[in-house]
């Protein structure tokens, strides 16, 4: 019933917008009563949630299959960063009503994209490490201090807000970004 509800209030929201909507207008355009949803989730805001972690999943996803597809850690890294931006351009912006959820998400820090950021931040570690044990990157910088910096690097490209200001050059961005990175991590 959970994915039901899921399901019927990402259209809604679709079509009316995150913060327009309440859960009001959301138990109409289901069928159930606002009571009814309330016993699934707590709040409109848990139903967001809810959406924006599927919606952080399918671009964690995709970030997983890019690199997935190589075996060297700088290539693994430069997929990362590509992976990353077309799938958030194509999530976010693709239906601007889902990318309203997501910028709520963003600005109010909810959990979903929390575990979201420290996934990410665990891909990008794993990447790091495999390419020390390769020797393609170098080992001085402490291993915690290297995945700040680039993941400070890819944040604009993470988050929704920072991201529609970054639109005029996300085609470029990740090849010049993941470029530099690499060139501060040889040994």
């Amino acid at each position: 019933m959970r994915d039901q509800i899921v399901a019927a209030a990402s259209e809604h929201f679709r079509l009316y917008g995150y913060e327009k909507t309440t859960v009001s207008d959301l138990a109409k355009s289901i069928g159930f009563s606002k009571a009814y949803i309330y016993k699934f989730f707590e709040s409109k805001q848990a139903i967001g949630e809810q959406i924006c972690a599927n919606c952080l999943a399918e671009i964690e996803a995709d970030v997983r299959a890019a690199i997935d597809a190589v075996e060297r850690p700088p290539e693994k890294l430069r997929r990362m960063f590509r992976a990353i931006v077309e799938s958030s351009l194509r999530l976010f912006f693709e239906n601007r009503k889902l990318y309203d959820i997501a910028a709520a998400a963003a600005m109010g820090n909810w959990e979903a994209t929390s575990v979201y950021e420290r996934r990410i931040q665990s891909i990008l570690q794993d990447i790091l490490r495999q390419g020390r044990e390769t020797e393609d990157f170098e080992r001085k910088t402490p291993l915690d201090e290297a995945v700040t910096a680039i993941y400070l690097v890819m944040r604009p490209y993470l988050n929704p807000v920072l991201l529609q200001y970054g639109l005029d050059s996300a085609q470029e961005a990740p090849l010049q970004l993941s470029s530099l990175v690499l060139r501060s991590l040889s040994p």
